[in-house]
């Protein structure tokens, strides 16, 4: 299992949390907080980019 660095929760109007995390290889993962051990991995640029996407609206359904 890699080490991950996880940044704080994000947490959307409902109660919807997420944290994003990044490895030693520069790796992004994505998980619903407190289940940092069952994550999504791609690559950060990616992930950010979904991440932004969600916040902006254009996917409150993934939440």
């Amino acid at each position: 299992m890699p080490t991950i660095s996880w940044e704080d929760p994000f947490c959307g109007e409902g109660a919807n949390c997420f944290r994003l995390g990044v490895d030693d290889e520069g790796n992004g993962y994505i998980s619903v907080a407190g289940a940092e051990e069952t994550y999504l991995q791609d690559s950060r640029d990616a992930l950010r980019q979904m991440i932004l996407d969600i916040k902006a609206g254009k996917a409150d359904h993934l939440l």
